[in-house]
């Protein structure tokens, strides 16, 4: 709001400003030490591209904020003149001079600044400890583009340069620019602040474009980097064309407006000066860019040359960092005082007198444009132009001059001192500024913070409201903000979610950055030091779906309370029940001739031994070890010889009745009586003899499966000698075969006992139940593996009673009356062959 003393000047001086002023004349005074300017008074140069020749550099326009500023140095310098404390007995002057924006101008009046006092050369020395430059320090340029040509030279000679505006990073290196200094905070800061305000509205698909330049270039550059840090997906980022005349600029702004619909992303950040700033804005309401957040910087939303574009409220939602500064108390009434000094005759005569005290007439740009406006021309960017970094930057070089000579509140001695010796008292020592202390940090910037501005439009008028503040951390009062969309509430704009624990990020698309949140399977889990992937659990361990951390496996087997262990171990039992009421009827029974036609006492070996097959059920119930593995298969093995063996003595003495009647007197004694006893005992101890071979080779061994059960160790055994394993078994096999061959032929007539039948069925029996058993055995990777083996034993003893004993008890518990010497004495010969017919 400026002061009633300005609005006064505005109404009466805008007619006295139509005749040409003398306001060019106010940026050279002389003084005991020089403080030189450089300031953007022109813009848009006109000759730069076509130059052939080393001469002079034209700017076609004035530049407004540029000469706020020059003004605001000018203040700062008169102020302290006419303080009595700071440099009491001191005068400073300046010389300020137009830099243009442009590198190639601004290097004119930094080499004028290098030339040795009262001359128009620069020395050409070895050592230029005791070399006096013209100017003592150097206020400005704005740009970091000028800065970084301005700062090499200024640095040679050690000559303190403090600007007002230049943020790039490339500037805090002290070994390259060890005399360059800045009241702004640099580009890092700044990039840390957009990244936080992102991060706040959860905006992580954006995209980034600069101006061509250095400041562009470095702050994009910056931003890029620690946005990448901070999960932030950069869907395009674009440079827009510093020359702006060139044919190739409108193609190259009119594909970035493209690729930015493209994209479809909802904030982009913009790092530009106004001009730059200007022509993309314009192109993308010419274009039709449908209204998105644009997150700006200092370099441009405060610029009345974006802001007065044509329609540029359809643009969307403006917010913007700009630097925090102090108000400069009084200078808006000083700029209305010397806006009428500069009409008066009087005034103007003196200051033309005061110029021809400075040395130098070589460079006559100061200020042209300077002369033909008025104080309403300015007013605008005068009630809110920020001059306090250069106010500042003022005072940083008073107050070391002042620490230099050695001052008091009082005087000051009269001493002579060099640049350089400037530079200490700038490094170490702070200084107040209107009640505000200051400092150099380590790379010679001051970071003094930003507040968040929005861009308000009330009745087509444009007021920058403030919505937040940044130093070290971002507050944002989010109530004030009122954003383009239908319900005013901020916009999505994500090209993926934040990912919930347990979710890891899948890429899609050909965005490196763009993520599908992903849940983690089975087994895995997510964690925090990398979220990209799910990690595997160790072997000993599971996790279910969307875990952030595994847990250790209980083990798995055949417990002895769940109910396929009960329902097992209680049909073992009704077996066992069977076969020992089986074998207490024969016993009963042992001297009648159906038992003795059937074997005697090797049915009851035979059922004793099948008694213990069922028995060894329990083996495989309860948790699993090394030894009970290899005692599953011996016992398992040993007890169905034992069963077989008395069917294979039997077998014998069938074929030879039947098959070779000429030999029974010879052999048929070894197959029945006492001596058929040796034989069950040779085919046991041969099944013993590959027991031991199987025990030596490679007994079955415990085997923890963390593949089969999801969330559970499978303890089973394992083979680990097939050959050994089948050399046990098929030898049982060969024996059942062997049964099979001599029995399955056996024709009896009707009025005879079959015997050997039961043992045809019986064996049958055995191959069936294998054969499902191998099939089922090998496909099982669970507990039911164990049930098989029960299964697999307890069907076989069923089948061996059910087709060889059962009917037998039957004929001795309800034929009584078969059991005769007549129905099963020679069972097993053939009738005669009329007795056939």
């Amino acid at each position: 709001i400026m002061v009633p003393d300005l609005l006064l000047c505005l109404s009466v001086g805008y007619a006295a400003a139509l005749s040409p002023t003398c306001l060019s004349a106010q940026f050279r005074r002389p003084g005991d030490y020089i403080i030189g300017g450089l300031f953007p008074f022109g813009t848009d140069t006109l000759n730069l591209t076509a130059r052939s020749e080393p001469t002079l550099i034209v700017c076609e326009r004035l530049f407004v904020d540029g000469l706020i500023w020059a003004l605001g140095m000018k203040f700062a310098i008169d102020q302290i003149n006419n303080s009595t404390s700071l440099l009491p007995g001191v005068k400073l002057g300046y010389d300020m001079y137009d830099t243009c924006s442009e590198p190639a101008v601004a290097l004119q009046p930094s080499l004028l600044f290098l030339t040795r006092n009262g001359t128009t050369g620069i020395g050409v020395l070895c050592n230029y400890t005791d070399y006096q430059p013209r100017v003592t320090a150097v206020i400005g340029p704005h740009k970091s583009e000028l800065c970084l040509v301005t700062a090499k030279l200024f640095g040679f000679f050690l000559i303190p340069q403090v600007s007002y505006g230049a943020s790039s990073e490339k500037l805090s290196n002290t070994e390259v620019y060890p005399s360059f200094y800045r009241t702004v905070p640099s580009d890092k800061n700044l990039g840390e602040a957009v990244v936080l305000l992102l991060k706040k509205f959860g905006w992580n698909w954006i995209a980034t474009i600069a101006s061509d330049d250095e400041y562009g270039r470095g702050a994009q550059g910056l931003f890029l980097s620690i946005a990448g840090n901070h999960s932030i997906c950069i869907a395009f980022e674009g440079l827009i064309p510093t020359d702006l005349a060139d044919l190739k600029a409108k193609n190259q702004l009119e594909d970035t407006i493209k690729l930015i619909n493209k994209t479809k992303v909802n904030v982009i950040v913009l790092f530009a000066f106004s001009q730059p700033a200007q022509a993309l804005l314009e192109h993308s309401i010419r274009m039709g860019l449908s209204e998105k957040v644009w997150i700006g910087t200092e370099a441009w939303i405060l610029s009345d040359i974006a802001a007065s574009i044509p329609n540029i409220q359809s643009i969307g939602t403006v917010l913007g960092f700009i630097m925090k500064a102090g108000t400069v108390h009084g200078f808006q009434k000083y700029v209305a005082d010397l806006f009428t000094s500069v009409q008066q005759d009087k005034f103007c005569q003196e200051s033309i007198e005061l110029n021809h005290l400075m040395n130098s007439d070589m460079l006559d740009t100061h200020c042209k444009q300077c002369d033909h406006i008025s104080l309403r021309d300015v007013s605008s960017v005068l009630s809110r132009s920020r001059i306090h970094p250069v106010y500042v930057a003022v005072y940083s070089v008073a107050y070391a001059l002042h620490r230099a000579l050695g001052c008091t509140y009082q005087a000051c001695p009269k001493a002579s001192i060099r640049s350089w010796q400037l530079l200490h008292f700038m490094n170490t020592l702070p200084f107040k500024v209107n009640g505000q202390s200051f400092r150099f940090d380590q790379s010679h910037g001051t970071n003094t913070g930003y507040k968040l501005i929005l861009w308000s439009w009330e009745n087509s008028t444009l007021t920058y409201l403030p919505v937040g503040d940044y130093e070290e951390s971002l507050y944002i009062n989010k109530s004030q903000i009122q954003f383009h969309t239908a319900d005013q509430k901020e916009p999505t704009s994500e090209c993926f979610r934040h990912c919930k624990p347990g979710q890891f990020r899948q890429r899609k698309g050909f965005h490196l950055c763009c993520y599908d949140c992903t849940d983690c399977p089975e087994n895995t889990f997510w964690s925090t030091k990398d979220s990209s992937t799910c990690t595997p659990c160790p072997e000993h361990q599971w996790a279910p779906g969307r875990s952030t951390q595994c847990y250790d496996r209980s083990e798995r087997y055949l417990f002895w309370n769940e109910p396929l262990a009960i329902a097992s171990l209680t049909l073992m039992s009704i077996t066992v029940a069977l076969t020992c009421m089986t074998a207490g009827l024969f016993f009963k029974n042992l001297e009648t001739p159906l038992v003795q036609a059937s074997g005697g006492k090797l049915n009851l070996f035979a059922l004793l031994a099948l008694t213990l097959l069922c028995l060894s059920c329990c083996l495989y119930t309860g948790k699993p070890s090394n030894n009970l593995c290899m005692i599953q298969q011996i016992v398992y093995a040993l007890c169905l010889n034992g069963c077989f063996s008395t069917f294979f003595i039997k077998s014998l003495e069938i074929a030879l009745v039947t098959e070779f009647p000429r030999c029974v007197p010879t052999f048929l004694r070894w197959v029945t009586q006492r001596r058929a006893w040796l034989l069950v005992a040779l085919c046991l101890l041969t099944e013993c003899v590959f027991c031991f071979c199987y025990f030596h080779l490679g007994p079955d061994y415990l085997v923890s499966d963390y593949k089969s059960l999801p969330t559970e160790v499978l303890l089973v055994c394992n083979t680990k000698s097939w050959f050994a394993f089948t050399l046990m078994h098929g030898y049982n096999g060969c024996l059942a075969f062997v049964c099979f061959l001599c029995t399955f032929m056996v024709h009896t007539s009707g009025k005879k006992y079959n015997v050997a039948r039961g043992i045809t069925f019986a064996i049958l029996i055995y191959f069936i139940i294998w054969i499902f058993f191998v099939a089922i055995f090998a496909t099982l990777k669970t507990v039911l593996r164990a049930v098989t083996q029960i299964g697999t034993i307890l069907t076989t003893t069923l089948g061996i009673l059910g087709t060889y004993y059962i009917p037998k008890c039957y004929i001795l518990l309800l034929k009584p009356d078969l059991n005769t010497v007549d129905y099963f004495q020679n069972s097993i010969k053939e009738e005669p062959e009329e007795d056939s017919q």
